[in-house]
């Protein structure tokens, strides 16, 4: 699956992982995919070439002992996060008012597959038009998210496909607001992109991308709303530029970020010795993608403020002695720091309660999430390795420290009771 132009490794100093297992043609425009067009959670990108180390060929991952040994230091040696985030509850929406135990009930097995209505809605897709619509849902993946798809390949054939066909989704959602194309960004568009959504439910796809995905629904216990809620979050970024409180911009978050944790939960699975409720799972993964938008959101203050955009909780500022002059005067002040410092900790906050719901997924399945939840947190490194500039800079994890964290990742995510995670 990787074209990968590493060196060669001998044999002694590997250790074998074998795999067991979001343009436009709506309205009028075509849609295109373009990387540096793309912001979301999801895209994490990561060039394997004239790099020594990891090799990927025949569904076979290999990963030197060496950096093994690396990244199980790094667990034992990773600083504590903080537990809790004074005044987190208050200013956070309850799952209630997001409907997570609504989803949670709907994308529990049996309720929602096996049904007679359900099978007869089936579409019967020619299986080498299936295949080949998840054959290309999978270029995209590999294409503009490396190091996540690396870490699908340790999932089982069949979940490989959905979580494949659902991150493309996003990307194509996410992509009407912030592609290429987005100067013809309407109403319009939107609601015939939503209804598309619901053909897609329904076992009518547009296309073949939207083929892969309808496939996905009827073989998964996928539930709709998620998908809804995130292209409502396009919406809200058509209408607002501002956030008054972080209560706002929590809802932002979940609406564009959150919704993919809720869709992948059914995906990845469950494990079946897991400790804690299915809802707390669902939660802890709705956690990692409010983390790692806000995370997003950190990175690219200075490039937002250059869209006259502003995703910071404007109360917050104000407590500083902030303001949206200081973000579009781009000059770093010890106020700006210190401001910063608390929104930093909010964010790994939110990848500490991510934590429990990453290691409670189905052991195939573990790989991705945490490599998502690692590099994530090095941005966040990176801010402040950059003494909290993310106005005239942006923070980003090079190539030498993303290939040291798929290690890292694999590691925390085997089940080794007594291994020291924080």
């Amino acid at each position: 699956m990787f074209q990968s132009q590493t060196k060669s490794t001998p044999r002694a100093s590997t250790f074998p992982l074998t795999c067991t297992h979001v343009f436009r043609h709506l309205i009028l425009r075509p849609f295109y995919l373009c990387e540096a067009c793309y912001g979301s959670s999801m895209c994490i990108t990561l060039s394997f070439t004239s790099k020594p180390g990891l090799r990927a060929s025949n569904g076979s991952l290999q990963v030197p002992i060496s950096m093994l040994a690396t990244a199980r230091a790094q667990v034992i040696a990773s600083p504590k996060i903080p537990a809790a985030f004074p005044g987190m509850t208050k200013q956070c929406l309850s799952d209630m008012d997001l409907g997570v135990h609504e989803v949670v009930r709907k994308q529990s097995w049996p309720d929602n597959l096996a049904s007679d209505v359900g099978i007869s809605r089936r579409p019967r897709f020619d299986p080498m038009f299936i295949d080949e619509a998840y054959d290309k849902c999978r270029t995209i993946c590999a294409e503009y998210a490396k190091t996540f798809y690396l870490g699908t390949l340790l999932m089982t054939k069949e979940r490989q496909k959905a979580i494949w066909a659902i991150y493309v989704w996003c990307r194509r959602t996410d992509e009407l607001v912030d592609g290429p194309n987005a100067e013809y960004m309407s109403s319009a568009v939107l609601e015939r992109w939503e209804e598309r959504l619901e053909d897609i439910f329904e076992g009518r796809p547009y296309d073949m991308l939207d083929a892969a995905l309808s496939d996905t629904v009827f073989s998964f216990p996928l539930d709709i709303k998620p998908f809804r809620d995130m292209i409502e979050g396009m919406r809200m970024d058509t209408r607002k530029s501002r956030y008054k409180s972080f209560q706002e911009l929590y809802l932002y978050c979940y609406y564009v970020a959150g919704t993919v944790g809720l869709m992948s939960v059914p995906v990845m699975g469950i494990a079946p010795e897991s400790s804690v409720s299915a809802h707390t799972v669902y939660n802890a993964a709705l956690y990692l993608g409010i983390g790692n938008q806000l995370t997003n959101i950190l990175r690219d203050v200075g490039e937002d403020a250059s869209r006259g955009r502003v995703y910071l909780p404007q109360d917050e500022l104000e407590q500083f002695g902030l303001s949206d002059k200081d973000v579009f005067s781009r000059k770093v002040t010890d106020a700006w720091r210190e401001f910063m410092k608390e929104q930093i900790m909010r964010a790994r906050f939110f990848f500490n309660l991510a934590e429990e719901g990453a290691s409670q997924l189905d052991k195939d399945s573990r790989w991705p999430v945490w490599s998502s939840l690692i590099l994530y947190r090095k941005i966040l490194d990176a801010i402040e390795e950059n003494d909290y500039d993310n106005l005239t800079k942006r923070a980003y994890v090079g190539r030498t420290k993303k290939l040291l964290s798929l290690p890292l990742a694999y590691t925390r995510a085997l089940p080794e009771p007594g291994l020291s995670l924080r």
